[in-house]
């Protein structure tokens, strides 16, 4: 038997599509604690690292400051305004990208979105054993491909609302 000394520590990494996670949530009703959140990651999923794919905008800076204070790997996607001053920043493929490009880096990944254009990385990731879980803010937001990608590795946060909603 090995002792917890000589045991090889987890490195799992995490690739999180920002808007789509803040917005899920948001949709329930309640705010996510993003720091709380990062915790939750490193202690249920074992991540090392979390990449947090979100849009740049300049105003944004002291929010942007605080997550990477918070221990998230910013990469941004430069935002297109809509019509009526709305942003978008669709941070699918970079986020895709990034999973490829670490994949050596990392045991497993923790795909945090709720968006049925993960499901071909999903099932890649878990044909090559390289996946821990799947993280959607709730079971009837989450894409249908994205739950049967998935099967059993998926997660619903809002069951943990009370470990990870923001109070003040």
């Amino acid at each position: 038997m090995r002792s917890r000394a000589t045991e090889k520590a987890i490195v799992n990494f995490a690739f999180i599509d920002s808007q789509n996670l803040n917005l899920g949530i948001r949709d329930l009703g309640w705010k996510l604690d993003w720091k709380r959140f990062r915790i939750y990651l490193r202690e249920k999923c074992h991540v090392a690292k979390a990449y947090l794919f979100i849009g740049y905008i300049p105003e944004n800076q002291n929010l942007y400051r605080v997550l990477q204070e918070s221990g998230y790997i910013l990469v941004f996607k430069p935002v297109l305004m809509r019509p009526g001053g709305k942003p978008k920043g669709n941070v699918d493929a970079e986020l895709v990208l990034q999973a490829m490009i670490e994949r050596d880096k990392y045991e497993r990944a923790v795909i945090v979105s709720s968006d049925g254009d993960f499901a071909c990385l999903v099932s890649y990731l878990k044909n090559e054993g390289k996946l821990e879980r799947v993280l959607s803010a709730s079971r009837n937001g989450c894409s249908k491909l994205l739950k049967k990608a998935a099967g059993n590795r998926i997660d619903f946060l809002e069951y943990a609302r009370t470990k990870l909603e923001y109070t003040k």
